[in-house]
């Protein structure tokens, strides 16, 4: 495992995206918990994006513009529904001292949906991966596979620390409703952004 591929996947991971934006405002609403919870749902939801890449499916995304268009723009939808809901009293950043487990299940499966709906990760392993694989590589599909777990444990562990860090705030945050009240917007327009961000992409 080359140190430029580690120090690549720290930078691409640590900056901020739908991941991160969605893991932190986990972390703000339903505290660590809630935040590493949203930390493996960001994680399971890079698995198909690597598949593809792995398989070659992520060449279709590439060539194909009516399936680029479709995935890209469900996610957009996603990501304002993601907005929509940030600004409800009642939706994802519902700030609760106990939350139902049922309320688990909600974090992971929208945190899975964050990256699966967005076209750009699977276009990014397709070029990301193959840059680190040596020309005499006897086996390029294991080593593939391998850097894909690191990826995938570099994205938990920097996802679940940014969560920890903001549920650090969260009881500050709960005796502020003012404060709450501007977080919500703020992560609103966040999703705006980073859905606006997709809107424009092109293959």
């Amino acid at each position: 495992m080359s140190i430029e591929f580690l120090i690549t996947s720290l930078i691409v991971v640590a900056s901020p995206g739908t991941g991160v934006v969605y893991t932190v405002a986990a972390g703000l609403a339903r505290g660590t918990r809630g935040s590493v919870i949203a930390a493996i749902g960001c994680t399971i939801g890079i698995i198909p994006h690597m598949v593809a890449a792995l398989t070659g499916i992520a060449a279709l995304l590439h060539t194909s513009a009516l399936a680029f268009q479709l995935l890209k723009y469900l996610g957009v939808a996603y990501l304002l529904y993601l907005a929509w809901q940030s600004l409800k009293s009642d939706g994802a950043l519902n700030v609760e001292s106990d939350m139902a487990p049922r309320s688990a299940w909600r974090v992971i499966t929208s945190a899975v949906l964050v990256n699966l709906l967005n076209p750009k990760l699977s276009l990014f392993f397709l070029a990301f991966l193959p840059q680190f694989i040596a020309p005499h590589e006897a086996s390029p599909l294991a080593r593939m596979l391998e850097m894909s777990a690191v990826f995938m444990a570099m994205t938990f562990a920097v996802f679940a620390l940014y969560g920890a860090c903001a549920a650090r705030a969260r009881d500050h945050i709960i005796s502020r409703p003012a404060v709450l009240a501007w977080m919500r917007r703020g992560f609103a327009a966040g999703f705006v952004v980073l859905a606006a961000k997709l809107a424009v992409t092109r293959q």
